[in-house]
């Protein structure tokens, strides 16, 4: 398996990290019935804990489709590269880095590292476009 089909995989462990965390943290705050129900009742703002996994859990759902689109595309079109695998590791790399940097509230870090992550797919987008 290419590296960027094992980091894809990979991906799908992270993204169940990040909803199973933020999941865990809401019914903290929520409580089990809630949890369990329709969640159609109006509930309080989340804590600060628990609305930092939220949103982190939707920036990646955000960014995961293109990491899908450039990782699986260099594949499909046999444009895969020992540069396209490191790309897509630090990719990796920083959406794992991301989420304790989010979760613990930390400033302007989570943002720098979100951007090397992002740039890492646009490398992979363009090896796919252009190259």
């Amino acid at each position: 398996m290419t590296a960027e089909l094992t980091v894809l995989a990979l991906s799908g462990v992270l993204l169940l990290v990040h909803v199973f965390a933020a999941t865990h943290y809401k019914t903290k705050q929520y409580g089990v019935d809630w949890n369990m129900g329709a969640r159609d009742e109006d509930t309080e703002p989340l804590n600060d804990i628990a609305g930092r996994l939220d949103r982190a859990r939707g920036n990646f759902l955000e960014t995961l489709p293109l990491a899908i689109i450039a990782l699986g595309g260099v594949v499909v079109a046999g444009k895969a590269s020992d540069l396209t695998a490191i790309a897509a590791w630090v990719w990796l790399a920083a959406r794992v880095i991301y989420l304790p940097l989010y979760w613990t509230g930390v400033p302007k870090v989570r943002t720098y590292v979100w951007g090397v992550g992002l740039l890492a797919l646009l490398f992979v987008l363009g090896v796919l476009l252009l190259g």
